[in-house]
């Protein structure tokens, strides 16, 4: 079944820069890199230990992104995937304090990207936003510092959002809350990683401490009835990606026909579905697209209904939102609905 014909556009706003990178771009930014050594290093493995152990592969590619070069490449590799893809609204989150090792100023990063994005945009006709990445393990002062870039950069149309990723598990949020208070005082849009690597109770700790419009993944709110009613009752928005989290949470999801997706689209949870990391989990909408038609009989439409779903909840402004609702709206079959059920 994956090798259908695309058969419709799509939304993705849940997709990291720094795993997204194809054998090609690895091969030029790292002459005599083997097909074998790109994949050995660089695409996880069908299932990881845990999230700690997938999150080793963006590490070796970050370290390709060092440079104002480097990082235009990226971007337009990544922008050429998601063509091919039929993506026609991306959101692309990276943390640029983590490409400053070379001399690159985290302003000077985040001006790079921002303009890489919105050329690749323009030459592909993608639309895209950008999101500013903390991380777990980051200071209070790190987290501020990005808090600030992504004030400073914020009403520009293309720097929109502020996240938290990284190690959920093994970090708490202490050092955090008070960069999402100033980004959220400035006008920056909130979304953050939770109920990957912990449960429901690290989702509500999420909600209740950084306030956040969507959740990324989320997917462990299935596993407490209380939550999954906060989120239809708060209409925080889930950023799925069921592939990457087959990959990292083990047992809990053991297959793709075990992932709860399906489980919380019936419960009424506004949700979208993303790659996360085209690269490091080896995959395409198109692929995630066909696993949730052959697992559990979405149809065109539902899929059509969950990009909807991202376009009200992405962080573009109501312009572009406005624009792209009639090219999902039309592979319903009826006027833009809320949500992403029936």
């Amino acid at each position: 079944m994956e090798g259908t014909p695309r058969l419709q556009p799509k939304a993705e706003l849940h997709l990291h820069l720094d795993c997204c990178v194809s054998y090609a771009c690895v091969a030029k930014l790292c002459p005599g890199t083997t097909l074998a050594e790109y994949l050995r290093d660089y695409v996880a493995p069908a299932k990881c230990a845990d999230l700690v152990d997938f999150l080793k592969r963006p590490t070796r590619i970050v370290r390709l992104m060092q440079t104002p070069s480097a990082l235009r490449l990226v971007t337009d590799d990544l922008f050429a995937q998601l063509a091919a893809d039929n993506v026609a609204y991306a959101e692309v989150r990276f943390a640029p304090l983590l490409h400053t090792a070379d001399g690159m100023r985290p302003e000077q990063v985040v001006e790079v990207v921002e303009t890489a994005v919105a050329e690749a945009g323009a030459a592909t006709g993608v639309r895209a936003s950008v999101i500013l990445c903390t991380l777990r393990h980051f200071d209070a002062d790190a987290s501020m510092a990005t808090a600030r870039l992504a004030a400073a950069r914020v009403g520009g149309g293309v720097v929109t959002g502020f996240d938290i990723a990284g190690d959920e598990a093994g970090f708490g949020l202490d050092a955090h809350v008070a960069a999402f208070d100033f980004a959220r005082e400035h006008g920056v849009r909130i979304t953050a990683h939770a109920g990957e690597a912990r449960g429901a109770d690290g989702v509500n700790e999420v909600l209740d401490r950084l306030r956040p419009e969507r959740i990324g993944h989320g997917v462990r709110s299935i596993e407490d009835e209380r939550t999954l009613e906060r989120l239809v009752a708060e209409g925080v928005h889930l950023e799925v990606c069921p592939t990457s989290n087959v990959q990292t949470m083990g047992s809990l999801v053991a297959s793709y026909a075990d992932h709860p997706v399906d489980r919380l689209r019936r419960a009424g949870v506004s949700l979208s579905i993303s790659t996360d990391a085209r690269t490091v989990a080896n995959v395409t909408l198109d692929r995630e697209y066909e696993r949730l038609r052959h697992f559990f009989g979405w149809s065109t439409a539902d899929l059509a209904r969950c990009n909807l779903a991202a376009v009200e909840a992405g962080f573009a402004d109501a312009a572009v939102r406005r624009e792209l609702m009639p090219l999902f709206a039309a592979a319903v079959g009826t006027a833009p609905a809320q949500g992403c059920l029936s």
